[in-house]
């Protein structure tokens, strides 16, 4: 463990090892409280993580009920229902995009940002504002408290009146599924359901966005990688999970308290110490992955697949909107690979300009020509 410097200026010892972020993440010893004074921060001012009824914030038992209640929500076969709606709207912006366009802007923000509105039941036409409100909740720059207070107000504001429109005329929209999902006549209260859909809007489209754009650029980086994917369809759900290990999950983790002396196989954690795990940092351990800065799109194919990646996280807090990334990102380089497999990048991919302001990282800008 070394300390890393967050963005707030505040060090925190850093897990990168696989097998110590697995336990970090699947302990009850850690906990996403850290709203007590004094305690390390990503970010300085008002953040996400200090709101108790998000959903990444809880601890058991109340994130235990909650997850207890979407557990059916999520599941693979729900969210296939919106496979075919992915695929058409992937195809229909490689259609608009031309010979030659902007991975990032034509295509990567574009295709998750459509998905969760379409879903959800979002109009189009207010899709800029929800990406400036998110943009300021993922940003580290020094926006206001009371920016950020009057952004997540008004966000949530509007995540009530859809609630409230599905209630009056129910659906079969995710909304739907959402008031409707209970456990054992257990139902989220409307600042669970509000929250709820404010998270789907925020994680939906602006982290599957980065992760397609990192993906893209992976895959350029690599033609013969991506020459192999367009020449064999089969190797997409494989090629999707080495992108999700090599480039996920865009960024380097959420902090945790530990309440609790916690061993790990590289040593102790003392109770009260913030960490930060890094997922990122145990997807290229190499006592976890064979040669793990080798990206090969057939690494998770075949019977014999190396471990699980931490792209998506591990344990209670492991994410509920898995499927739908994985559905959303197969359906992004499906598009890509068979409808333009002669992709290749207009500039030099060492020259491109990445974001340095967010808690995800992308390339800004990812010009190509599809022949």
């Amino acid at each position: 463990m070394e300390p890393a410097t967050m963005p707030s200026g505040d060090q925190v010892p850093m897990i990168v090892r696989y097998d110590d972020v697995r336990v970090v993440l699947a302990s009850p010893a850690s906990s996403r409280n850290l709203r007590a004074p004094g305690l390390p921060r990503m970010i300085s001012g008002t953040a996400l993580e200090d709101d108790p009824a998000a959903l990444i914030n809880q601890d058991p038992p109340e994130h235990s009920r909650y997850r207890r209640i979407l557990q059916g929500t999520f599941t693979p076969r729900q969210i296939e229902r919106w496979r075919p709606r992915a695929a058409a709207i992937a195809n229909e912006l490689i259609d608009r995009a031309g010979a030659e366009f902007d991975v990032v802007s034509d295509f990567a923000l574009p295709l998750p940002a459509r998905v969760i509105c379409e879903m959800l039941g979002v109009p189009m036409d207010r899709f800029e504002q929800f990406r400036g409100w998110t943009e300021m909740f993922l940003s580290t720059s020094q926006a206001s408290a009371e920016a950020r207070g009057e952004g997540f107000a008004a966000f949530m504001a509007y995540a009530g009146e859809l609630i409230a429109a599905h209630r009056v005329r129910p659906g079969n929209d995710l909304i739907d599924l959402l008031i409707d999902a209970r456990d054992e006549g257990d139902r989220l209260s409307e600042d669970e359901l509000t929250h709820m859909v404010f998270t789907l809007i925020m994680a939906g489209h602006e982290t599957t966005a980065s992760m397609i754009i990192r993906g893209a650029f992976r895959l350029l980086r690599h033609p013969e990688q991506y020459a192999k994917l367009a020449a064999h369809p089969e190797l997409l759900e494989p090629a999707v999970e080495e992108i999700l290990r090599y480039e996920g999950p865009g960024g380097n983790g959420l902090l945790r308290l530990i309440t609790e002396d916690l061993i790990l196989p590289d040593g102790t954690i003392p109770a009260g110490t913030v960490v930060l795990p890094n997922p990122a940092g145990a997807n290229h351990d190499r006592s976890a992955f064979d040669d793990p800065l080798r990206f090969d799109i057939q690494r998770f194919a075949g019977s014999a697949a190396p471990n699980p990646h931490l792209a998506f996280g591990h344990g209670p807090h492991y994410c509920l909107g898995a499927n739908l990334a994985r559905m959303e990102l197969q359906e992004a380089f499906r598009a890509l690979s068979t409808r333009l497999p002669g992709l290749h990048a207009q500039d030099d991919l060492s020259t491109v300009r990445w974001t340095d302001d967010g808690l995800i990282y992308r390339p800004l800008r990812l010009l190509v020509k599809g022949s």
